[in-house]
């Protein structure tokens, strides 16, 4: 069976969950990582049994692609490097620190024909996954991803940090162009805003409301649909996924439970569903069908044009927030 030769590149605490998962999954074989903090890299290394590589240009001569897990300001040019010397590149989101950037990544990729992968895991969600087998067309969206504050990941806005997760899923549950954004925002205890919400609205006229903070007492991540005849609650923390659907007349697919609500003389008819969305571990997932796209030459899940668009997206949002 071929295997994907893959590096990892920063080994902090997600680099170290990549290194673990990568040595699980069949279709790779992990060559080696790299980190700037020697000190890290020797504990990873020893601690995995894998490689350590003293320098990067090293490690990207040993392999086809490399994982990249390094802070977002260092994302353009360690992908640069990595896709000048012909590698495939799974980068974590948000795919660079600008627009400007991934324009030039995308180019490079193009002209060498290599694959970027950006890692939006929320994709690969049991919770989200669980939804293929029903109809979606929401009207409004409803998005709180809520954090207890970290000092990891406040080198950007907390756009870029938790928000760009529920932009990457809205802009696939509506595949219109965007109409008008509204946002504010607030720096509490770091350099760049630490609780934000943005209102999306679409030219089809469907809304989304979503709110970031890395400041909470406790974790949530949450998107509530709302569209005609159905209500959806995706719980991404504890990966549970609930649906109620109005039947009347409605095609409602097998297997709900039945229940009605209202008054006596006007009774509605609801089924409601819990479906599953299989025992996965998303990041895994994640690297395994990059694995896959590599070696059978397949378009990835999430490729760099539509990190860019993400992140474009992002980027409006920071600039209402700044510059209403």
């Amino acid at each position: 069976m071929k295997r994907l030769s893959l590096g990892i590149i920063g080994v902090g605490h997600l680099g170290e969950i990549h290194t673990r998962l990568a040595k699980q999954i069949d279709l790779v074989q992990l060559i080696g990582i790299y980190d700037t903090n020697l000190k890290r890299a020797e504990e990873i290394s020893k601690k995995y049994e894998v490689s350590l590589f003293r320098s990067l240009e090293e490690l990207l001569d040993k392999v086809e692609a490399v994982s990249i897990v390094v802070p977002t300001e260092s994302h353009f040019e360690v992908a640069k490097l990595a896709l000048e010397k012909n590698k495939h590149v799974f980068i974590e989101k948000p795919i660079t620190s600008s627009s400007e950037q991934a324009e030039q990544l995308i180019k490079i990729a193009k002209e060498k024909r290599l694959k970027i992968q950006v890692g939006h895991i929320e994709r690969f969600n049991p919770a989200f996954l669980a939804l293929k087998a029903f109809e979606l067309e929401p009207l409004f969206i409803e998005g709180h991803r809520l954090s207890k504050f970290n000092p990891r990941g406040t080198d950007v806005s907390v756009i870029f940090d938790l928000m760009i997760h529920d932009i990457d899923l809205v802009l696939q549950l509506v595949p219109y162009p965007i109409k008008s954004i509204d946002a504010c925002g607030v720096k509490v205890v770091s350099e760049s805003e630490d609780i934000a919400n943005a209102r999306i609205v679409f030219e089809n006229g469907s809304v989304a409301n979503l709110t970031a903070s890395r400041i909470s007492l406790k974790d949530m991540r949450k998107l509530r649909l709302f569209q005609r005849h159905s209500y959806i609650s995706i719980d991404f923390l504890n990966k549970k996924t609930e649906l109620f659907i109005l039947k009347d007349g409605n095609n409602v697919p097998e297997g709900g439970i039945p229940f009605q609500i209202g008054p006596e003389d006007n009774r509605k008819e609801i089924v409601y569903f819990s479906p599953a969305g299989g025992d996965i571990n998303p990041l895994k997932e994640e690297l395994f069908l990059f694995a896959k796209a590599v070696l059978e030459d397949r378009k990835v899940p999430v490729d760099a044009e539509q990190g860019l668009k993400n992140l474009k997206v992002a980027e409006q949002i920071v600039e209402q927030l700044r510059h209403p």
